[in-house]
């Protein structure tokens, strides 16, 4: 799955509306640029095709500071909520990807019910253990990895990755169970952005050109 089309729908959903370097510096703050491919070229690129493809509507709203072209801000449209639920809900679920997808996933998991968190992370728990047992068939957990020469540390590698992402996944479970967190529907939400002009303290400082646009 696209985690930047995932990272940015989100953010810009967070704000109403957005223009590039808000939604940029949103990503910055979370430290998304360390975790997955969210770079300043991504990410435009990512606004500029969404935008053409009906997920999000350009508003062109007022003259660059820099002097070129009007600065465009950006709204999520119906489609591309949809496509936003459709990309989270997969994103809690999918647990053959990269980490990047969980991180993403977890950053906007607050914008479902907490019943639909708790149910998709028990499909991914399932998964999981579906996945570990078709590699237990041939491998034994315990055993001497070196029986399969050097390709066994790999399957010994998946295993453990299997045992502690479930168990991970189990612990987050009760967590959520026990009250942790505010999901939609339940009240005022966490605040994860920034607001107008306050200074992100994370942010790289390397300058794009179309930061100002």
């Amino acid at each position: 799955m696209s985690v930047i089309r995932l990272l940015v729908l989100g953010a810009v959903r967070q704000h109403g509306r957005a223009h590039g370097y808000q939604v940029r510096n949103d990503l910055e703050y979370w430290g998304a640029h360390e975790w997955s491919n969210a770079q300043p070229g991504s990410i435009y690129h990512a606004l500029k095709q969404m935008a053409k493809q009906g997920l999000l509507h350009a508003h062109e709203v007022a003259p660059s500071t820099a002097g070129g072209p009007p600065r465009t801000e950006y709204e999520i449209t119906d489609k591309g909520a949809e496509e936003y639920f459709r990309l989270l809900r997969e994103s809690l679920t999918a647990y053959d990807q990269k980490p990047d997808v969980l991180s993403a996933g977890l950053g906007f998991m607050v914008d479902l019910s907490r019943a639909e968190v708790l149910a998709l992370l028990r499909e991914r728990v399932t998964a999981i253990e579906a996945w570990r047992e078709t590699v237990t068939t041939s491998y034994t957990p315990g055993g001497d990895p070196g029986q399969f020469g050097h390709i066994g540390e790999l399957m010994n590698m998946w295993v453990h990755s299997a045992d502690s992402g479930a168990e991970w996944t189990r612990g987050l479970i009760d967590r959520i169970q026990g009250g942790a967190y505010v999901f939609a529907g339940e009240g005022e939400p966490f605040v994860g952005v920034l607001g107008e002009g306050e200074e992100n303290p994370y942010a790289t400082g390397v300058r794009h050109p179309r930061d100002d646009h």
